[in-house]
């Protein structure tokens, strides 16, 4: 059921420029210190604060490893805001004791990877975690990074029964789904309280690939799934830094999103789904 708001695409002048500010929904800041396998980027603080600085990139929000092995780190001097990672064995005391100190802004699931739909019982108790403390789950969905992932597990339409069934919880489609792009949209069009963020449609280094490719595989994607959404609050924009540079994602997102849409898409969005409003040291 998509309705077609002839306006929608309709480029007017940016008034934003070089001003506007940025939030990427989706990184991970374990700063192993190494080149990363694909993209070949250094998984580096430094890296980090200068790609943010390149793309303007005010805030950013950081998933954790699902493993736990990971240590927590604060990194909100930085702007940077972190989701806890659910891995095979949920620990709802850390869960709750993270949220409660303020660690976490978000929970981070992790299917596909981890065996499970995102409706089974066993998540039951961490979305009401989430609504106790108001944080959106985020959901990885789509391809797995690792050959050892489950696809079955990550296609975004069980998070519809998960919407319906927990209408006052925020949830997040990761990577639109990709490739099931259209479910992705679906799922976030039809329920009022799904959000989607398109990171890691294409990874490593983009300066490489073709602009046929990037308009195919992502800029096309991205544009499609925005016009069948219809409500700009719903879209944010993410990278899966350092698996692909935050500059170079970002100029794909512009492609794809009308210039009205911008500092919705890339800012003022993910400050309300993510409750960044009194967090963010500006």
């Amino acid at each position: 059921m998509l309705k077609i708001l002839t306006a929608l695409f309709t480029m007017i002048p940016n008034s934003y420029g070089e001003d506007l500010r940025v939030i990427d929904a989706h990184t991970h800041t374990n700063f192993t210190g190494e080149l990363e396998e694909t993209s070949k980027i250094p998984d580096t603080e430094e890296e980090f604060k200068k790609e943010m600085k390149e793309a303007n990139v005010v805030a950013a929000i950081s998933h954790a490893s699902r493993s736990g092995k990971v240590p927590y780190r604060s990194l909100k001097h930085l702007n940077i805001f972190q989701c806890f990672g659910v891995g095979d064995k949920i620990d709802l005391k850390k869960i709750d004791a993270g949220l409660k100190k303020k660690d976490y802004q978000c929970i981070k699931i992790y299917l596909g990877y981890v065996r499970r739909f995102a409706y089974d019982k066993a998540y039951s108790p961490v979305y009401r975690l989430a609504k106790k403390y108001s944080v959106p789950v985020v959901f990885h969905t789509g391809d797995t990074y690792s050959k050892s992932g489950m696809l079955k597990y990550a296609d975004p339409i069980t998070i519809d029964e998960v919407a319906v069934k927990n209408s006052d919880v925020k949830f997040v489609i990761a990577h639109l789904g990709n490739p099931w792009i259209n479910t992705a949209a679906e799922v976030t069009y039809k329920n009022d309280n799904v959000y989607v963020e398109a990171s890691a449609l294409l990874i490593g280094d983009l300066s490489k690939v073709a602009p046929d490719k990037l308009e195919e595989y992502a800029i096309k994607q991205i544009r499609w799934a925005f016009g069948y959404i219809e409500n700009p609050e719903k879209f944010m924009f993410g990278t899966d830094w350092p698996l692909v540079k935050i500059p170079d994602y970002l100029e794909i997102y512009k492609k794809a999103i009308p210039e009205e849409h911008w500092k919705a898409v890339f800012h003022d969005n993910a400050v309300k789904v993510f409750n960044l409003k009194d967090d963010l040291k500006l």
